[in-house]
């Protein structure tokens, strides 16, 4: 598909927080990122956040911010439902930096293209946003932004790892009706997280936890947050049985 005017206007917007990142500056839409708790040991890891016009499935409506047209997608994949961690969950591309990786946008490249096929010589790297710790799998997780200048075919690679490879319809994500808050109740108490319901090809998916939380300070940073509800509680898939 041919890029549309508006869509220059948002690798452009993605170059500019990445330079806003380098040069340590406030990061408004990204505090609760930034405040997770230091992980001591945390092992390094990176995903990869592919952005780019990439196939005919455009977004179900237009979006009001002039960056975002109905073409501009981002590159998402669900967990297969047997793996021991986050199964069935949506997620970036990416995984641990192994020892052969020069660091962590090779170690980005090389999981996407064992999750998904993805050619990664058509891949223009952006840059890398400030890691940030999860402490529920003790990693140090190393956001990469990229563009997808020449597009090429992604897919599932292999079963046991990913159950879905999908074009997410940025616009469709941002769309207020698909949004909502994820709650979660431990003896540690209450986590309210954003979340985001999309159609896809093989059926609505549930974007939340890590990756959802990427999405929002994402879109809240550089400026395409539209109002939603923030009282909309979305159940996860365990909570609806």
């Amino acid at each position: 598909m041919t890029s549309s005017a508006p869509v220059p206007a948002a690798r452009a917007q993605l170059i500019d927080l990445v330079a806003s990142v380098a040069s340590g500056a406030p990061q408004p839409g990204f505090e609760v990122l930034r405040g997770m708790p230091a992980v001591p040991g945390a092992r390094p890891a990176a995903v990869l956040i592919l952005f780019g016009v990439l196939d005919d499935v455009p977004a179900d409506r237009e979006h009001p911010v002039g960056a975002i047209s109905r073409d501009l997608d981002v590159l998402l994949l669900s967990r297969a439902e047997t793996l021991r961690a986050h199964p069935g969950q949506v997620a970036f591309p990416g995984g641990r930096v192994d020892p052969g990786d020069a660091d962590v946008i090779a170690a980005s490249l090389r999981e996407a293209r064992e999750e998904t096929g993805l050619d990664v010589d058509g891949v223009e790297i952006l840059g890398a946003l400030d890691p940030i710790p999860l402490e529920f799998s003790r990693h140090l997780v190393t956001p990469v932004l990229a563009w997808w200048r020449r597009p090429s075919a992604v897919g599932v690679v292999d079963e046991a790892e990913s159950a879905d490879v999908f074009r997410a319809p940025v616009a469709d994500l941002l769309d207020p009706a698909h949004r909502g808050v994820t709650v979660i109740r431990t003896d540690r108490g209450e986590f309210r997280g954003p979340a985001f319901l999309i159609p896809t090809a093989r059926g609505e998916r549930l974007v939340w936890g890590f990756t959802a939380m990427i999405l929002d300070g994402l879109f809240s940073r550089l400026g395409w947050t539209e109002p939603w509800d923030r009282d909309r509680v979305i159940l996860l898939p365990d909570q609806n049985a």
